[in-house]
C-alpha cells in the first residue's frame, strides 16, 4: 500500500491550519507549519508535496517564501491563499509559477480541486504544462477582443468597476463580458480563469 502524498500547509492563522488539515487528512498526509520561519528552516530535508501558503504572515510573506524556494532552487507546487480582493497578489504568485490561488473563506471542494491540480503538477510537470498551455491557447482563442480587454483588467488584479471605467464600459457590461469568459473558456473560478490566462499567455 503506497502512502498518502504530502502536503504542506504554512499559515500563522491557527484555525486556517486546522480547517486545512481537517479538509485534507482524510485524502493526504498533511504537516502544518505556524509560521513561514518553521518551514525554511526544514524545506531543503522534505520529501515532495504540495505546499499551501497564506499570503499574509509576520515576519516573511507568503511571496518572500515563494521567492526563497526559487532561490534555493526548490519546487513545491505553490497553492496561494490569499484574502478578498488580493487578486493583484495573487496573479504575481502565479506568473511566479504558483499552481493556483483560492480566496478565503473557501469551500473544502475548491481547495481539494486545486490540491488535485498541484498534485497532477508535481507527477508530471513538463507535460502536463505543455498540454495546458496548448489547451488554454485554444480557449482563449474563442475570446471577442472587447472580451480579452476584460480579461486582461481581471489578470491585473483590477475590480469591475475599474475595468469599467478604463474601457468606458458600464460594471454591468463588465460583469457581462466576465460571464461569458467563465462560459467560453470553461473556468469554474476566477483562480482557474487566471491560471488560463497565464498559461495561455506564456512566449516560452
Amino acid at each position: 500500500m503506497t502512502s498518502p502524498a504530502r502536503i504542506y500547509v504554512v499559515d500563522d492563522d491557527e484555525q486556517m491550519r486546522t480547517l486545512l488539515r481537517r479538509s485534507l487528512q482524510s485524502d493526504y498526509d498533511v504537516m502544518c507549519f505556524a509560521s513561514a520561519r518553521h518551514f525554511i528552516e526544514v524545506a531543503e530535508a522534505l520529501i515532495p508535496g504540495c505546499l499551501i501558503l497564506d499570503v499574509n504572515m509576520p515576519e516573511m510573506s507568503g511571496l518572500e517564501v515563494q521567492r526563497w524556494l526559487q532561490e534555493k532552487n526548490l519546487w513545491f507546487p505553490i497553492i496561494m491563499i490569499t484574502g478578498m480582493g488580493q487578486v493583484n497578489i495573487a496573479v504575481e504568485a502565479m506568473k511566479a509559477g504558483a499552481v493556483d490561488f483560492v480566496e478565503k473563506p473557501f469551500r473544502r471542494e475548491v481547495i481539494l480541486d486545486s490540491v488535485r491540480l498541484a498534485q497532477h503538477r508535481l507527477i508530471s510537470v513538463s507535460a502536463t504544462g505543455s498540454d495546458d498551455a496548448r489547451l488554454a491557447k485554444l480557449r482563449l482563442a474563442k475570446l471577442s477582443d472587447r472580451e480579452s480587454e476584460v480579461l486582461t483588467g481581471l489578470v491585473a488584479g483590477l475590480p469591475n468597476k475599474t475595468i469599467a471605467y478604463d474601457l468606458g464600459l458600464s460594471p454591468r457590461t463588465v460583469e457581462m463580458h466576465r460571464a461569458n469568459l467563465m462560459k467560453k473558456t470553461g473556468a469554474k473560478s476566477l483562480s482557474a480563469l487566471v491560471r488560463m490566462a497565464l498559461l495561455g499567455n506564456d512566449k516560452t
